[in-house]
């Protein structure tokens, strides 16, 4: 462990880069509001003082719309009847607008994983076993459940079959406090999204490349961790709102994402973001093509028919291939030096040679390295190709050596407090 001197001071100054960078996009914005208010029509509204906010994020604001029109209500629908039936017994057309079309898109985009679990479940039961489990009612109940059935997060269904055949309903009181925790969570996270886009233009910058490629360091690092963070508030939304209305039909939803700013490497946050998008994907693609079992060439093509298939299953654009190339990649990379740590003799030698906090700032420097790449894999991801190419000309040629070696070091400190909460995170 490192002197709690050591780690405070990596994270403020982890802290310090965040309100730094973020007030440099601020201040862009502000500056460049009305050229930007030209180009993307920004929304003015009462909400935070009459600030104009950047409506360009087609995701965020196409939930938040739909859900002021009708999701609440078909949500609050859900758990009244769900409640009702709970206190009394133990227990839908095609699109005419574009938002209907953009709703059935993406519903029926997880309906496909929802599906293929039952399937492939289905197929793989031993018998004798228990045929009802996987009868034609538990497939329509699995596949149309409402609180998941537009956006998700992923249950498998073995994990959804066990829960209800195992499902204890909840007092009134302990389901009044769920509502009320998660309902007070939920503002808070929606407020929080709100002010991001209503102080700070993040994506209608994005989508100009000439004044992307005009603002300074700073900015531009201010606007990659606005971007990632936003998503990150974003999904806490998105999943939380079904995760709130599985709690009270008395399940266990997947953990929700964990914070982008805590995240080190690509192993975790694959494994941490989207877990039940993660477990489907070991168990269904990653396993059944091979896994690990056949050798370095066999998990080589296992893991890149994993990252092929989220591709293909996200859209298929080009981006995301190249998306999906950096983070088979950053993966690859990853698994291969941890390997070569793990060897007996490399062990023996670090060990032997370096100190507990030596070993531990090693970790750092190279997690600040595989740090770099998943960011940019995922601005390419959220932004797209320009996005990945202007940050990479930017930072890593232009900007080198003194950009690359300052984005470094402040990755460096975002690492050992990465490393200490996932430690902390292990424990708990």
């Amino acid at each position: 462990m490192l002197p709690r001197w050591e780690l405070s001071l990596y994270l403020l100054a982890s802290l310090g880069f965040h309100f730094y960078s973020f007030y440099e996009v601020y201040k862009v914005s502000r500056e460049h509001e009305e050229e930007l208010d030209q180009e993307f029509e920004l929304e003015t509204n009462a909400l935070f003082g009459g600030l104009k906010k950047d409506p360009t994020d087609f995701e965020w604001s196409f939930w938040i719309e739909w859900g002021k029109q009708r999701l609440v209500w078909l949500l609050a629908g859900h758990m009244t009847v769900s409640q009702m039936t709970m206190l009394l017994a133990r227990e839908r057309r095609w699109y005419q607008t574009e938002n209907e079309y953009y709703l059935l898109q993406f519903t029926l985009t997880v309906r496909c994983l929802y599906y293929t679990s039952f399937s492939l479940e289905s197929c793989w039961q031993q018998l004798p076993t228990d045929s009802v489990s996987y009868s034609f009612p538990w497939m329509l109940a699995y596949v149309f459940y409402y609180p998941v059935f537009h956006n998700g997060p992923i249950l498998s269904f073995p994990e959804f079959i066990k829960q209800m055949q195992q499902q204890e309903p909840c007092s009134l009181k302990s389901s009044l406090c769920i509502l009320a925790l998660g309902l007070g969570r939920l503002l808070c996270w929606w407020c929080l999204a709100e002010l991001m886009i209503h102080l700070m233009y993040m994506h209608a910058i994005y989508s100009s490349t000439s004044l992307l490629e005009t603002v300074s360091c700073w900015t531009l690092g201010g606007l990659a961790l606005a971007q990632v963070l936003f998503f990150y508030v974003k999904y806490l939304v998105l999943f939380g709102v079904p995760a709130l209305l599985m709690r009270l039909d008395g399940l266990k939803p997947p953990p929700l994402p964990r914070c982008v700013s805590t995240m080190f490497s690509f192993s975790g946050m694959w494994r941490y973001f989207d877990v039940g998008l993660h477990n489907f994907l070991i168990r269904y693609v990653y396993i059944p093509v091979g896994g690990s079992q056949h050798g370095l060439l066999g998990t080589l093509f296992s893991t890149a028919m994993t990252f092929a298939f989220v591709s293909y299953w996200h859209g298929g654009y080009d981006y995301l291939w190249c998306w999906a190339a950096l983070n088979w990649l950053g993966v690859t990379m990853e698994n291969g030096v941890r390997r070569l740590v793990e060897t007996p003799s490399i062990q023996h030698g670090l060990v032997r040679f370096l100190s507990p906090q030596a070993r531990r700032r090693c970790h750092a420097a190279l997690a600040s390295c595989s740090t770099s790449v998943l960011i940019l894999s995922n601005l390419v991801f959220l932004g797209g190709n320009q996005v990945g190419k202007t940050y990479w000309n930017r930072i890593f040629i232009q900007g080198w050596p003194w950009v690359t070696l300052s984005v470094l070091g402040f990755l460096y400190c975002y690492s050992h407090v990465g490393i200490a909460w996932a430690q902390t995170y292990a424990m708990d």
